[in-house]
């Protein structure tokens, strides 16, 4: 599934060369061993998530590339992780010659997976719909996500940890809505809602 994506989205967005051995960096970027959720496991969930909904987007191949790049570099204890994974996808791009205004569009989109600003335009608001669509996954599996992220995190005190954990999840609870695209709000946004009050009842102590 992972090279078929590769193949379509590096040919889709005009770039030259088979673009193998980026793919391989990339790949192994995913499998560093201080990620626990950023893995093979989300990128993979999230191009699925795309191939059911590539319908949606104004330029799918776009999407798709940023979703490659999204997590590229994932620094447990950064705060410019988007930032950077945008650098190294606007350089690699750019090698690979592929036209300024579609790099520029991939950059935003990578930039817009921060969550700190609401999503500009279709393909955005279908990008971040999917990063964020594992909040409405089924109870099992969004567990095992929080228990990732607390991983990811392991060198937070508990305390500490679950105080600012809670607050990130209050964020999303609190948003008039989660999901920007009709389909996938219908899909996932009461899931989402019953999986972040759960979890914040747990992290403050009610739960």
């Amino acid at each position: 599934m992972l090279t078929s994506s590769w193949n379509r989205c590096w040919s889709g967005i005009e770039a030259q060369g088979d673009g193998v051995a980026l793919m391989h960096r990339l790949v192994s970027a995913y499998q560093e061993p201080q990620r626990k959720y950023h893995t093979l496991q989300h990128l993979s969930e999230c191009l699925m998530l795309l191939s059911q909904h590539r319908g949606l987007a104004v330029e799918p191949d776009e999407v798709e590339m940023a979703l490659w790049f999204h997590d590229a570099i994932y620094d447990v204890m950064a705060h410019d992780n988007e930032a950077r994974s945008a650098e190294w996808a606007a350089r690699a791009l750019s090698d690979a010659g592929v036209p300024a205004a579609r790099i520029e569009r991939v950059v935003q989109h990578i930039l817009a997976t921060r969550h700190s600003v609401l999503p500009e335009g279709r393909d955005q608001e279908l990008l971040v719909d999917i990063d964020l669509a594992i909040l409405g996954a089924e109870r099992l599996r969004f567990q095992a996500f929080e228990r990732q992220v607390r991983e990811e995190y392991a060198w937070v005190p508990e305390p500490l940890f679950r105080q600012k954990r809670a607050e990130v999840l209050e964020g999303f609870l609190g948003r008039p809505q989660l999901y920007r695209t009709p389909a996938l709000r219908e899909a996932l946004e009461a899931q989402a809602r019953v999986n972040l009050a759960g979890a914040i009842a747990v992290l403050r102590g009610a739960g």
